[in-house]
């Protein structure tokens, strides 16, 4: 692993938020945060499963089902 840990980066990232916001009250902080860290969650762990979705679904500890929903969600299905 990198020597930044993947906690250290989001906890960087929102502070840096939080300022770029310059005290205005910020809103659907958790489900853009959701939205902004599963994207890319689903596009590398497809990339490394070879585009299997099976593979992949177990990676993510996630019924197949549900990782087939989310990559239409986020538009990854080819």
């Amino acid at each position: 692993m990198s020597k930044k840990k993947i906690d250290e980066c989001v906890r960087d990232s929102l502070n840096d938020y939080f300022r770029d916001m310059a005290g205005e009250e910020p809103h659907g902080m958790y489900d853009m945060l959701l939205n902004v860290v599963e994207k890319p969650l689903l596009e590398v762990v497809m990339q490394r499963a070879d585009q299997n979705q099976s593979r992949a679904a177990e990676w993510l500890g996630l019924n197949r089902n549900t990782l087939r929903k989310k990559l239409v969600e986020h538009k990854l299905l080819k």
